[in-house]
């Protein structure tokens, strides 16, 4: 049984949080790829591409030690994605899923992330490789990518796991 005083609260609690999330760039994003022709679905089955990431100057001081990691996960806004949908077909297959079951731009608030393998920073740049994102992308936020926090044993990865049953195979559906 709910109580259903503790519901009112917390729905209250609720509107005031959720009326709108207010959320300013910190940079942009600097990649070859203007539209979709070539882009990998991720960004790891095409490693030879290089992009940058220029943050406005304020941000700079906050790309200090990030040199010491290899890998860095970028979050950003889909800002050429204008459609939401609840449920899209992925690029993998003609078969729709959940948009929280596939990385679809055609999320609700427009959010995503990538991992990078970073090349250099100098001064307010970072460089990296393992792009798939689009020239003049948002750049919402930087975090290191940590092996000790992000990896994960035992992961099972849904209607995806069928496109990777061979070893070291990329499906050709993997590059636009």
């Amino acid at each position: 049984m709910v109580n259903f005083k503790i519901y009112q609260i917390e729905q209250k609690q609720q509107s005031k949080i959720m009326k709108q999330i207010i959320i300013n760039p910190i940079g942009i994003i600097h990649s070859p790829y203007n539209n979709a022709n070539g882009i990998p679905i991720q960004g790891k089955f095409k490693n030879d591409v290089e992009a940058y990431a220029e943050l406005l100057p304020e941000y700079q001081i906050g790309l200090k030690d990030l040199d010491g990691f290899s890998h860095a996960i970028l979050i950003y806004q889909f800002h050429n994605q204008k459609e939401e949908k609840l449920t899209a077909r992925p690029y993998l297959e003609k078969e729709e899923h959940g948009i929280f079951a596939i990385r679809s731009p055609y999320r609700p608030n427009k959010i995503g992330f990538s991992i990078v393998k970073i090349s250099k920073i100098t001064k307010n740049k970072l460089y990296f490789t393992e792009v798939d994102v689009f020239n003049g992308t948002p750049l919402i936020d930087i975090k290191p990518y940590v092996e000790y926090f992000d990896k994960r044993e035992n992961v099972k990865s849904g209607w995806i796991e069928k496109h990777f049953q061979k070893e070291n195979e990329i499906p050709k559906q993997a590059i636009l």
